[in-house]
């Protein structure tokens, strides 16, 4: 059966999607597949329809291990076929479809090293006996970097000779396996030829074969090595499949993508991420020991041997001093440097000069640092990304292909790689979004060509109009060390003679709101219809899309109307223009191409200005947050840090494992009562501070007996251990505010609510990463808000900012807030849904500043009264200074 419908059924469709999604709806895994498999059945197509669902079950993202799990004593057998299977070189025995398929398969394994039985398979592959597959001389290198590996080698050694013959080879066969797949690679690359027809097949399988690359760089830590010395990254950039411009495309960009991983900034054996100085320090190191190989050994390198590290590190300058020398020369400069295997005496070099010649280049040129990459990248989208599929794909992308796309794993080689993910993510999301954005305004304004060449427009768009005219007003200097402008401003004037609520939508176009500019060339005639089913760039002639920022619109004189509590001057006629902010960066990239390249100057050409809905708009604001986060230092405090990256414990963060716990704690107005209080905190001894029941009422002060830590803490636990009963004792303190008199009758605003005691233990603060969670009505804003108000009380110096995912939300919490003992003074709610608050004081910007002006005339109106009182000549209360000496020394 199952022969048949791998034959008849998979592999005759081609391995459609359809034929294997109904396999799988079926539970063809579950019900037949895996509870059948042994040994003794493991044919080609068993293993191949097991690939296939598994597969299935990850393009569909649901779970795929599960079936595996329930009965894994076969697993291993199964997967070491798996393995045997990848390196077959033979298409008559497995074809490059089904080789892709497997290459598939052993990523998603790769990608789920958090479940054990794949963990306990994978993890022979990738540790550090896979180094056997390194040239002698390379590994006697690596091994001289960190001279503790040379304890644990030896040790390997040592185990290697106490097995038996069986063992030691199955153990040989998977420590060089993943350095077998790359050089089988490899072959399948060399084999596409540059030009005439191509096996789409074998494009597919390099695709997969670097997306797999990719997700191993993850787990770099043994596997960079031998990636580095297969120089597979150098092998891509030289092949036939690079060159061609249609079909390796993708192929590029995930090249490109394996090249930045494969430089990290981060060091392989301690995981610790790199600063600029060690970046420098690695390239500085690597250029003067090929220096002083050309110094001692290669007399025709003299001039390079002696030139200073910045007058020959970069590309062009490597490939001049280079390029003369013959292969062979280039191969020996190459093995001195432990890149490629010795030459004998007498023998010629097998490699081609264009590779060697590659090879040292690559490794030796002067690299741009990541940050850098980064402060010069344009944070808008342009045509060539918005509508490149690779990274971008359409709303029918059915996930059977490969996208040049980060992942998001399990785990991240450092924050900065974290960040740079998400950054690259959400900017590709954000994109796709403006896509079709782009798409619906553009469409609705018919672009036609007109008799005299120019541009028509037969509709007409909500969201788009149409430029009477653009202009670029400023450029400013860059800053020090930088090469982009430090701004770029222009001004966009529009004819807004449409109806009055779209009028009043364009000019409340607000500071910061983001618009793009879009260039037309349409080819159609007049009046030739949109057909939605055709390229849309063809059909609209869309040339150029860049991204701008509104400064403000300009008033009757030609100034920015600033924002303000006071109302916008009306302005006459139709005729508005807006001062906008450019991307510097991609400016200076336009402006760059037009001089070296002659290009035309893309901001002379924009003929349409496209908003978006401002509550969808805010990409630009996040990608410049992310950003500035990777400009600085500290982001995110050491006990969280491994946690976000995927690795140590991630019970690491709960309070009890810090080492520094409060011990005392004011909980104010949490607790209703003492019962409340004991009810709260089960098996625990309540010591009250007061015998009189009278005046055992709330606020309680209660001091824990600390637990974990190092030090004096630890003793302390230590102390605790040999006595339970004080382990488990809690000191409760009721105490009177100072100057408000008994706490029953002094608050007006206080706590109703009875929590529970899996709730009272969340409100219990203390350092550390605290997550409610719960269905609805369970009472998560009632905590969220006690939470608030018990920092705000015992931290009066620290600033609680509050996030949420909806107006909605933060607007319930913000109302819930203000009915507590919180200064009011102490309240600002930022955001559009600000006008939405059930009050009638205003908690805007604007708002707190006229609240805290008018609070300072009335105290300095409250001095002005008392110092008639007490008959003091002079006005003391012209400053809040003076006012305030005249308290101190007067009153």
């Amino acid at each position: 059966v199952i022969e048949d419908v791998y034959i008849k059924e998979i592999v005759k469709s081609k391995f459609a999607i359809r034929k294997i999604m109904l396999l799988e709806f079926s539970q063809y895994l579950e019900n037949y597949l895996w509870m059948n498999y042994s040994p003794e059945v493991s044919s080609k197509a068993y293993l191949m329809s097991i690939c296939c669902m598994v597969n299935e079950k990850f393009r569909e993202n649901v779970p795929a291990w599960e079936t595996f799990k329930k009965k894994p004593e076969h697993f291993p057998f199964f997967f070491k076929r798996i393995l045997e299977a990848s390196l077959v070189e033979n298409e008559s025995e497995y074809s490059l479809h089904e080789q892709t398929v497997l290459l598939l398969f052993l990523d998603h394994c790769f990608n789920s090293l958090e479940v054990d039985l794949i963990r306990s398979q994978v993890q022979q592959l990738i540790s550090l006996p896979m180094w056997m597959a390194l040239q002698p001389k390379r590994l006697e290198q690596e091994l001289k970097k960190t001279p503790k590996l040379r304890k644990f080698w030896n040790l390997i050694k040592k185990n290697d000779e106490k097995m038996d013959q069986e063992a030691r080879m199955q153990a040989y066969r998977e420590r060089r396996f993943l350095s077998q797949l790359i050089q089988k690679f490899i072959s399948v690359l060399k084999s596409i030829p540059v030009s005439g027809p191509i096996s789409m097949d074998k494009v597919h399988y390099c695709e997969r074969f670097i997306e797999l690359m990719l997700d191993l760089e993850v787990t770099r830590r043994w596997f960079n090595t031998v990636l580095d010395d297969s120089h597979l990254v150098v092998h891509c950039y030289l092949s036939s499949l690079a060159k061609r411009e249609k079909e390796g495309h993708l192929f590029c960009q995930l090249l490109d993508m394996l090249k930045f991983y494969t430089g990290f900034e981060i060091n392989d054996q301690t995981g610790n991420a790199l600063t600029e100085n060690e970046m420098t320090t690695i390239h500085y190191d690597r250029i003067t020991s090929l220096q002083r190989a050309a110094f001692a050994h290669f007399p025709e390198l003299y001039d390079f041997a002696l030139s200073s590290v910045a007058a020959v590190d970069t590309r062009d300058s490597l490939v001049k001093l280079f390029g003369p020398l013959s292969s062979d020369t280039l191969h020996r400069v190459a093995s001195y440097l432990c890149l490629l295997p010795p030459l004998a005496e007498g023998e010629s070099s097998s490699y081609e000069k264009e590779f060697l010649l590659e090879l040292l280049v690559s490794r030796h040129e002067r690299r741009i640092s990541q940050i850098q990459q980064l402060n010069q990248m344009p944070l808008y989208p342009t045509e060539k990304i918005i509508w490149d599929e690779n990274i971008v794909p359409t709303e029918y992308y059915s996930g059977e292909g490969c996208l040049a796309l980060p992942k998001l794993n399990l785990q991240f080689l450092t924050l900065h790689d974290y960040l740079l993910r998400n950054f690259n993510l959400f900017r590709l999301e954000s994109t796709y979004e403006i896509r079709q954005d782009i798409e619906d305004s553009v469409s609705r304004m018919k672009p036609w060509l007109s008799e005299y060449g120019g541009v028509v427009f037969g509709g007409w768009a909500r969201m788009a109009q149409p430029i009477v005219s653009f202009t670029v007003v400023e450029v400013a200097k860059p800053n020090i060390g930088e090469n982009w402008p430090m701004r770029v401003r222009a001004d966009v004037t529009i004819n807004l003679n449409v109806r009055d609520n779209i009028k009043d939508e364009w000019e409340g176009l607000r500071k910061h709101d983001v618009c793009f500019l879009v260039t037309v060339r349409p080819m159609q005639p007049y009046g030739t219809k949109f057909d939605r089913r055709r390229p849309f760039v063809e059909q609209t002639g869309l040339v150029y899309v860049r991204g701008c920022e509104i400064q403000g619109m300009l008033d009757e004189k030609g100034r920015v109307i600033e924002e303000g509590p006071e109302p916008k001057p009306r302005l006459k006629g139709d005729c508005r223009t807006y001062r906008v902010f450019l991307d510097p960066n991609q400016y200076q990239q336009d402006m760059t191409n037009t001089i070296q390249n002659g290009a035309e100057d893309v901001y002379e050409t924009f003929n349409i200005i496209m908003r978006r809905k401002p509550k969808e708009n805010n990409f630009k604001a996040v990608l410049e947050t992310i950003r500035n986060l990777m400009n600085t230092d500290c982001v995110v405090p050491d006990w969280l840090h491994d946690i976000i990256l995927g690795y140590g414990d991630p019970s690491s963060a709960h309070y009890s494992k810090m080492p520094n716990q409060i011990a005392t704690l004011d909980f104010n107005d949490t607790f209703l009562s003492i019962d409340h209080l004991k009810a709260s905190f089960p098996g625990y001894n309540i010591k009250v501070t007061v015998d009189n029941p009278v005046l055992q009422i709330p606020p309680f002060r209660i001091t824990f007996p600390i637990k974990g830590g190092k030090g004096k803490k630890r003793k302390e636990e230590d102390g605790n251990e040999k006595n339970p009963e004080e382990a488990k004792t809690l000191i409760v303190e009721p105490h009177v505010i100072p100057n408000r008199g008994p706490y029953p009758y002094n608050q007006p605003k206080r706590n109703t609510i009875q929590f529970t005691h899996t709730q009272i233990e969340a409100i219990r603060m203390q350092p550390g990463l605290t997550m409610v969670v719960g269905p609805p009505g369970t009472g998560k804003t009632d905590v969220a808000v006690q939470i608030i108000s018990n920092l705000y009380h015992n931290f009066p110096e620290q600033r609680t900012l509050i996030v949420t995912h909806s107006n909605q939300a933060l607007n319930q919490l913000f109302e819930k807030i203000m009915a507590l003992d919180i200064d009011e003074r102490h309240l600002l709610r930022l955001g559009h849904g600000e006008e939405e608050l059930e009050t009638e004081k205003d908690f805007s910007r604007y708002g707190r500043v006229n609240y805290v002006l008018a609070r300072r005339l009335e105290l300095l109106r409250e001095v002005g009264r008392l110092q008639e009182s007490l008959g003091v000549p002079g006005d003391v209360s012209y400053t809040c200074e003076t006012a305030g000496h005249f308290f101190l020394y007067q009153v």
